[in-house]
């Protein structure tokens, strides 16, 4: 009985994570729109109906960008005002139940100071925090000062 108190104290505890990630817009249940972040430029091409142009996909980069610049040394104190040129560059579905769908995807990051810089993401289906929602890893060019994504982000390419 006290391994089933315990099992029961457990799934309390991760019922209360989830209702606080989901309160606090881990996963909103309102609809995205992908136009928020990206650029009004008529000559654009933005694919808003993959996961690449997701609100969400975006709203994480944003969100990391800001972070990476105020924590890493050295990088200049911009943000990312909206995307342009937003495209899936490549596509891996899962062939096995084991495997991992992944898109790659590439955009036009402009920055509060009006600087355009090539941005390049990683959307791994599934793989969010505890397996909810997706993984995001992204690399904005010239500012990956360790090279956690190799020379010009080719890594996420």
């Amino acid at each position: 009985m006290k391994r089933f108190g315990q099992f029961s104290h457990m799934l309390a505890s991760a019922a209360l994570a989830l209702s606080t990630i989901l309160s606090v817009g881990g996963l909103s249940a309102a609809p995205a729109r992908a136009a928020d972040f990206l650029a009004s430029a008529p000559d654009a091409y933005v694919d808003t109906g993959g996961i690449c142009g997701d609100q969400r996909v975006l709203k994480t980069i944003v969100s990391r960008f800001s972070h990476q610049v105020t924590h890493v040394p050295n990088l200049p104190m911009v943000e990312i005002s909206a995307f342009s040129d937003v495209h899936q560059k490549r596509f891996e579905p899962a062939q096995r139940p084991s495997e991992i769908t992944r898109h790659y995807c590439g955009a036009t990051a402009v920055l509060s100071d009006g600087e355009q810089r090539p941005v390049w993401y990683l959307v791994e289906e599934g793989q969010g925090f505890a397996s909810i929602g997706d993984n995001v890893e992204f690399c904005v060019s010239g500012f990956d000062r360790w090279n956690v994504y190799d020379s010009g982000c080719r890594v996420l390419r």
